[in-house]
């Protein structure tokens, strides 16, 4: 375990006459972050550009974990996997077709790239202003009427948590002989449980890039980029993440990845187990709403135009009510103490993982409820 070595090496008494420039000096350096396991590519710790030791390891616990040919554990998060897919899998001035619901990052490929994007639009469920997912039958229209096109880029699951079909999406791509890369920013937990969805790397994407940080017990960066198919180009990916990803990785970071691999391998299954109850038990809770709803949870009935959710994400529609998502989320915040991820006019977004207590889902079904119940 990358960790444990290096606390290890931390207490071995060998002088760093190398960077970092803090020298694991605990007597001149503020307490509480983890210098004593800060360090460079020194004997012994291998190289995450060229693994071929214990970061070796560690890619091939991610690959096992998630049924991928290959993966590439990332310090830069998902932006950099996504930046090092689009590039590898085009050529300058290639068209690329991409779902209107993308991450900037993919925009930034495009400049950078040359690429000429052609984008899809997914339709907005009506009950509730999320986006849908993207239409199977849009991506094979669209591949029919411009046979330029290189490569199909989906988001899924949105940050919403609205999951399309990635296996029909793959078969009709493939059909073109050209590659599909998801960006499953937010589905890193998705294959860990029955009770969850399943992701991308199974359903037959060729490139997949997930963040470890958004959903699973990670530090923030830390991310998983996947070859999948057989369409990947697993050379240029390969140039391209030495290019983009810093020559100088946090092995903080890359030890935080490494012991989030190993959590789910052991215990993967208990915490899940544990989740699903959690989370059951804030639908039973929310099931008094008379007012604001949850998306797919409570009594909120399902949403034609979401092939798949993800039950991890509460979306709390404030749609057709007196108060905006920002409103909810002001009052969360400032009378119940809850932070959310994200808000709009007509929904907030709360992020939960497997690391939600069962107090605090309850405490966040019991400040739905009041704010509901002063409407």
């Amino acid at each position: 375990m990358l960790y444990e070595k290096l606390k290890d090496y931390s207490l071995g008494g060998v002088y760093p006459m190398h960077m970092p420039g803090h020298k694991r000096n605990a007597g001149v350096l503020p307490p509480g972050l983890p210098y004593e396991i800060d360090i460079t590519e020194i004997c012994g710790f291998d190289d995450l550009h060229d693994p071929c030791g214990i970061l070796l390891e560690t890619a091939g616990l991610a690959a096992a974990l998630y049924g991928s040919k290959k993966a590439f554990p990332l310090v830069n998060g998902s932006t950099v996997g996504i930046l090092a897919a689009i590039g590898a899998h085009t050529s300058r001035g290639d068209k690329i077709l991409v779902t209107r619901n993308k991450h900037r990052s993919v925009d930034n490929a495009s400049a950078l790239f040359g690429l000429s994007p052609v984008y899809i639009t997914p339709d907005i469920d009506e009950e509730s202003g999320v986006t849908c997912s993207a239409d199977p039958e849009a991506v094979g229209a669209a591949l029919k009427e411009d046979p330029d096109i290189k490569l199909v880029v989906v988001t899924s699951p949105s940050y919403e948590g609205v999951i399309s079909d990635i296996r029909s999406i793959a078969d009709i791509v493939h059909e073109y002989g050209i590659p599909l890369f998801v960006d499953e920013a937010h589905g890193a937990h998705l294959d860990f449980s029955p009770g969850f969805p399943g992701g991308a790397v199974r359903a037959g994407a060729d490139v997949v890039v997930m963040s470890l940080h958004k959903t699973l017990p990670a530090l923030t960066q830390c991310s998983l980029l996947h070859i999948c198919g057989q369409y990947a180009n697993v050379a240029e990916t390969t140039r391209l993440l030495s290019v983009l990803q810093t020559s100088s990785p946090s092995y903080v970071l890359m030890a935080s990845i490494d012991s989030c691999l190993r959590l789910l391998a052991a215990d993967g299954k208990t915490l899940f187990k544990n989740y699903e109850q959690n989370l059951d038990r804030f639908s039973g809770m929310i099931k008094a709403l008379r007012h604001l709803s949850v998306l797919n949870h409570g009594n909120d009935k399902k949403h034609a135009g979401f092939y798949s959710f993800d039950p991890g994400k509460l979306v709390v529609i404030t749609k057709n009510t007196a108060l905006s998502g920002k409103k909810l989320a002001e009052l969360l915040r400032g009378d119940f103490g809850f932070e959310l991820e994200l808000v709009t006019s007509d929904y907030a977004v709360a992020m939960t993982s497997i690391c939600d207590s069962a107090d605090g889902l309850a405490g966040f079904a019991s400040a739905l409820l009041a704010i509901d119940g002063a409407l």
